[in-house]
């Protein structure tokens, strides 16, 4: 099926023209009511249809290490995490632990507690920041009675909505079936389990056979089959892009990887550098397909810029296998742009889940990191003191605001200085008639200097080595010219 842009949608008279992101945005947005279907209301509003169909939710948290901050601020991110996913949030809490309760999260009498909360707010479900094993999730929904889920599936929730692409939807699949075959129920007074004679007991043996073994046989089964489907599309995508890959390597275009936070204002910063007018919106994930642009620097040289899926604290490992392919392109870039939220309470703490995310995908391939340049984005809304302790804490870094422009000019000179350049410097005198190779030597590399003389054009040029081996049959010595 073919991909339609804008421009199948838009006159190209129409004195404004969306962009594609521009449009993605509008229509996350959009609410659209067919007439005649109510069957209470004769009219609802936006608000009215929010209130209807938003889940009521209580955030639990359990404080095992770091400070009380760091605790709160894990809790408010698991907010802003549950409101992307479409929830109104009633109620957070925090217990503090040396470590969580192996059977309820947060102990027997502390969910009694839950209970009471979920019953007094109207609550129909309990998000748990952190990953609970299928027991803690089975035993915490019998005891608070309302649907209960771990960060883990929430942020995967929150991706399968945001995912566009073919390739992004069956990354987020793969990581759903791999978290769920676990936590597969079916078990106790639903469906029994299968046992016969002395196996049975009391409670089984023949004629109580139930089928519970061979239903959540049969569910592994199949999800078993579509885990691997899934695995050979996602291998064939990966060849299309190592293909791509490969086309860039062997012209020798550098690459540039945009890695951070979510949120952190990463495809505004594409936008600002290239024109490529992807989504931006306020929201956790709100872009997971990776997006690459050509751009060129003052002087002259190509590059590219890819803006990748977005990390978050204790992103789950599933998301980090089924994105590895998409992850490993950020680790084979020449240079990782590292964008910081300057306005965040704790930009190191997300300096440090980043760095902790792409550690684990190098840390397979045994090859180092590229070299990190760190971009403090959304200067405008930080203040001076931040600011200057950011400067402190993270040298090196340059401070820019995506939205407003300021700073992004001396961010591309500093792309400039770090992208790595063509090593091959050589004086040549092309005739006229290969005027080709002049016109090469000013897109694809340095042109140092340049004369125009009745034999042809003197150049004095810094060129990748096929380039360069091209322009060998002209080369002349540095001194004549």
């Amino acid at each position: 099926m073919t991909e339609q842009t804008h421009e199948d949608f838009y006159d190209d008279n129409d004195p404004y023209d969306p962009s594609v992101g521009e449009m993605e945005l509008e229509d996350r947005a959009s609410l659209r009511r067919v007439a005649g279907l109510s069957t209470e209301l004769e009219d609802i509003t936006e608000v009215e249809y929010r209130q209807l169909r938003l889940e009521r939710v209580v955030l639990v948290g359990v404080w095992t290490e770091g400070t009380a901050q760091q605790s709160e601020a894990s809790l408010a991110e698991l907010a802003r995490l549950a409101e992307t996913a479409g929830s109104e949030v009633l109620e957070g809490i925090v217990q503090r632990r040396q470590k969580p309760d192996p059977a309820t999260y947060i102990g027997s009498g502390k969910v009694r507690e839950l209970r009471d909360i979920v019953v007094a707010t109207g609550a129909d479900t309990v998000i748990c920041d952190g990953e609970l094993s299928p027991g803690q999730l089975r035993q915490l929904e019998e005891k608070v009675k309302v649907k209960v889920i771990d960060r883990t599936a929430l942020i995967l929730d929150i991706f399968a909505q945001h995912a566009r692409s073919k390739e992004g939807k069956a990354q987020v699949e793969l990581a759903q079936l791999q978290y769920l075959v676990p936590r597969l129920r079916g078990w106790g007074s639903a469906l029994s389990r299968q046992a016969g004679g002395r196996a049975g007991g009391a409670n089984g043996g023949v004629g109580l056979r139930g089928p519970g073994e061979t239903k959540l046989e049969t569910d592994r089964r199949r999800i078993s089959k579509r885990v691997a489907k899934l695995r050979r599309e996602i291998a064939a995508m990966d060849t299309i892009r190592e293909t791509k890959r490969g086309k860039r390597v062997a012209n020798e275009v550098p690459s540039v990887a945009i890695v951070g936070y979510t949120n952190a204002g990463k495809s505004s910063l594409l936008n600002a550098l290239t024109g490529a007018g992807v989504l931006v919106e306020d929201a956790l994930f709100a872009t997971l397909d990776p997006t690459t642009r050509r751009a060129q620097t003052a002087d002259g040289r190509t590059f590219t810029l890819t803006d990748t899926v977005g990390f978050v604290r204790h992103l789950p490992h599933q998301l980090v296998d089924a994105f590895r392919s998409t992850l490993e392109e950020a680790a084979d870039a020449d240079l990782l742009v590292h964008v910081v939220d300057g306005s965040d309470p704790a930009p190191e703490d997300q300096v440090n889940a980043v760095r902790e995310v792409l550690a684990e995908i190098t840390r397979s391939r045994k090859e180092p990191l590229p070299p990190e340049l760190l971009v403090i984005n959304k200067a405008d809304a930080a203040d001076d003191v931040t600011l200057a302790r950011l400067r402190h804490a993270l040298p090196g870094s340059v401070q820019i605001s995506a939205r407003t422009g300021s700073g992004v000019a001396d961010l591309a000179e500093v792309l400039a200085e770090r992208l790595p350049r063509a090593e091959t410097v050589l004086d040549a005198l092309v005739p006229y008639s290969r005027g080709e190779l002049v016109s090469r030597a000013h897109a694809e590399g340095e042109v140092l200097e340049e004369e125009h003389v009745a034999d042809g054009t003197r150049l004095k040029v810094r060129v990748r080595a096929d380039l360069a081996a091209s322009l060998r049959a002209f080369e002349t010595n540095a001194s004549a010219l």
